[in-house]
């Protein structure tokens, strides 16, 4: 009489991770068969789960280097974590995260850096340098100025002049 609709199992859904704004962000993987030499850039999230060699520069996103991930390069990245191998200096916007089964060779460049318990490292580590911008000092500005004249915080300037016109004290 009434026919029953067979119920449907859910199926497994991928939900991309996404951006502070709501967009979804976007992710590369250099699957575990694959082999990359040279240098690699981009404006994307990068998975290596192969071998890379060369130099990977992804300064605004995320680099994690996979389990069975083997990378010889520098690499330039917001975030980088490390669960497999890598022989070169790692430079983070953000923070380094060597995780149990990491293995780096190489130094370490970055204002956060965790190595968790399990984990190989051979370098150094330098968070001063990341966390600071070291910014020129700005030349002071010329002005002209004549005898007896205030400055901004209101000491009087003394300029003598020699018959030569130059200055001096």
């Amino acid at each position: 009489m009434w026919k029953r609709e067979e119920e449907k199992t859910p199926q497994p859904t991928y939900n991309p991770p996404k951006t502070p704004s709501g967009d979804l962000k976007e992710r590369a993987t250099i699957g575990a068969s694959i082999f990359v030499k040279g240098d690699l850039t981009g404006e994307e999230d990068l998975i290596v789960q192969g071998r890379v060699e060369g130099t990977i520069r992804l300064s605004q996103n995320n680099v994690t280097v996979g389990g069975r991930g083997r990378v010889k390069a520098d690499v330039r990245a917001r975030i980088i974590s490390v669960e497999g191998q890598v022989e070169g200096n790692l430079y983070g916007e953000e923070k380094i995260v060597i995780r149990k089964s990491g293995r780096v060779k190489g130094n370490l460049v970055a204002p956060c850096v965790s190595l968790e318990e399990g984990s190989t490292f051979k370098g150094s580590i330098d968070m001063e340098a990341a966390k600071t911008e070291v910014k020129k000092p700005e030349a002071p500005k010329s002005r002209s100025v004549t005898p007896g004249a205030v400055t901004a915080d209101n000491m009087p300037l003394e300029l003598n002049t020699d018959s030569t016109g130059s200055r001096g004290k």
